[in-house]
Parts: structure tokens; sequence; C-alpha cells
């Protein structure tokens, strides 16, 4: 959210496809994750489904523009204020978003965090997490998977750059995790606690995640006190 404006409502986070490790100015650099269980949408499942699809299949100007106009209904001003564009412009994304998500021929693989073959994938990756295990967590992520840190301009593509990244966050924090499941931008989402030195665990990041064919395509990883104060996680949790 851009505290520049004022108040702002949750939006979801997305960046555009770069080549892997490669620094790029963010096309809309405040987005942020927002917990599920605090934003109730009272439409029906098809609905559901077509927002999750937005956030799923359309590129990151559009996906925050449908976003904003649709769901969080703001005006086309307000939103060409947030975004720093014309309202013709807002007025296009807007358009050339609905179009898109029109041509979709069927939402059957579009995946909700509920989808039971989504949480056994999460859970298979949360419990490699916690015994970091870098070959078990490739194989669960796609080929060309991608791992993003914003507002760090910095990711990696491609399972084995988001190999040696995690391997390198176990050289460098520990091999002692846990890790607790939630939801975020109607995806599955996992808050990571590291071993703390003083005994227990302390919270280290929100992972969001984007589940295709069985497999992570996606995960947006956030740091930020802010983001995870948003979703009420205990700064520290004791050791099972």
């Amino acid at each position: 959210m851009d505290e520049r404006d004022g108040p702002c409502r949750p939006v979801w986070a997305w960046l555009p496809t770069t080549p892997t490790r490669n620094f790029f100015p963010l096309d809309i650099p405040w987005l942020q994750p927002y917990p599920d269980s605090r934003f109730e949408i009272s439409v029906r499942d098809d609905l559901r489904l077509a927002l999750v699809a937005a956030m799923q299949l359309l590129p990151p100007r559009q996906r925050a523009v449908l976003i904003l106009r649709e769901v969080l209904e703001f005006s086309a001003a307000e939103v060409a204020r947030q975004l720093d564009t014309t309202v013709a412009a807002v007025n296009s994304a807007l358009q050339r978003a609905r179009a898109a998500l029109a041509d979709v021929p069927g939402l059957d693989h579009i995946t909700e965090p509920d989808d039971p073959e989504v949480r056994a994938v999460i859970h298979r990756y949360a419990r490699a997490f916690e015994a970091a295990d870098v070959t078990a967590l490739v194989r669960l992520v796609t080929a060309d998977a991608v791992m993003e840190m914003p507002p760090v301009p910095l990711w990696y593509r491609g399972s084995r750059d988001y190999g040696r990244f995690l391997h390198r966050v176990f050289q460098m924090r520990g091999t002692d995790w846990r890790m607790r499941y939630l939801t975020a931008n109607g995806q599955p989402a996992l808050a990571a606690y590291a071993a703390a030195s003083d005994g227990g665990h302390r919270v280290h990041t929100l992972q969001v995640f984007t589940v295709t064919e069985g497999r992570i395509a996606r995960n947006v990883v956030f740091a930020d006190p802010s983001v995870l104060g948003m979703f009420g996680l205990p700064e520290r949790i004791r050791s099972e």
C-alpha cells in the first residue's frame, strides 16, 4: 500500500517478467499481500474464481486496475492518481483486463488455496523447508519458477537459482525452521519462523505462492514488519 497518498486499500503483488536476477524499475512498487481473513468477497463461486484468475493470469498493471476498480471500488480518477497515470489509461487497462478474462476458455485450471492438491503441495513445501532440504524444495517448483522479494528489485528465475538462493538462506539463518499455513490474496501462503538465538523461533518472512499443475510456479517473499503485522502473526513462537 502506498502511504504517500493517504490510506489505501489492499491490492495484489505481482512483478513483470524479466531476465534472471536482474534489477529493474518496479511497475507498481507498493503492492503488498493482504490476509484473506480480513477481506470477505460476497460473490458467487464463479466470480471468486474469476478474481483468482485475474491474480494469476493478468499482467501487473491490468491486475492492479481490475482489483482497484471492480473489487475495491475506487473511481477511475482515484486509480489514476494512485498508479500515477491517466484516467484514459486506467479505463483502457480495465477494458483489456476484462477482455483477457473473457477469453479464458475455462477456469478449471485456476487453483485456489483450499484446493486439496494445492494444500498438499504447500504442506510438502513446508515440511521440506522445516528440514532445510533444498533438493526436496527444488523438486516442488517448476523448471522456470520465480522467486521475488518486493520491494527489493531482485528476483530469481529457474529452479536452479531458486535452489541456490535457498541454500544460501539456510547457510546464513540456520536449518531450524517452523512454518505456519495461511492464505493471502486468494493464494496459499506460509509464515516462516527462523530459530532465535535466545530460544524459540522468530518470524522471518511471509511467502505467497502460485501453484500450477501440482508445482510451485512463483513465490513472493515479504519481510517488511508492517506487512507481517497485517496478518496478526506472533513475533515469536515456542519450539515444539
